[in-house]
């Protein structure tokens, strides 16, 4: 088991959620899970968007894993990075070897056994799959927090586990204490 949250970890753990007009079209509306953010860089899975052209089935066939009990939902669009690489985002009383820890909330695997456990009934209570990641250098995602571009916001289970990823985004928000139809796509700078 990796453990991701250390005093260096900046925003692990958190959502990030794209403020309106951030000026990037594949992060409209994002809602993305920081599972790293260090000195060297971030890395998160977006789950505010799913893919039309595959479902939890689809995956599992592709891999020639039964679906057994597996629901057939939808997968997410984890981000621009590597896409065609899988993730499962679940909650952290599952874990094996590989899962990263990022915080009490979530953790984060993207083994088969993973997707083998969900199939068979014994994975994790809840879970998400996601295809793709966002990914940032040494300081671009700090530098990204200075402008109007990304909130950082507190990981809520209804949110994450019980709503649907059309809409996340304004649920995260809306946990925040935010309404977000008051969000403007434009801010000031000091």
């Amino acid at each position: 088991m990796t453990e991701t949250q250390n005093h260096g970890d900046y925003l692990t753990g958190k959502l990030l959620l794209a403020l309106p007009g951030m000026g990037d079209d594949r992060f409209d509306r994002a809602v993305i899970a920081l599972f790293a953010h260090n000195d060297e860089g971030a890395f998160g899975i977006d789950l505010g968007h799913v893919r039309q052209e595959v479902t939890m089935h689809d995956l599992l066939e592709d891999l020639g894993i039964d679906p057994g009990v597996a629901p057939d939902c939808p997968v997410h669009n984890g981000g621009p990075v590597e896409p065609q690489r899988g993730f499962v985002l679940h909650s952290p009383e599952w874990n094996e070897v590989e899962t990263m820890i990022s915080g009490p909330l979530c953790s984060l695997s993207a083994s088969l056994d993973v997707l083998r456990a969900i199939a068979e009934g014994r994975g994790p209570r809840h879970w998400l799959i996601a295809l793709g990641y966002s990914g940032w250098g040494a300081g671009q995602l700090d530098h990204e927090m200075h402008f109007h571009g990304w909130h950082a916001a507190t990981g809520h289970a209804e949110v994450l586990w019980d709503t649907p990823a059309e809409r996340r985004w304004t649920a995260a928000w809306r946990a925040e204490g935010i309404d977000p139809a008051l969000l403007t796509a434009h801010s000031g700078h000091v």
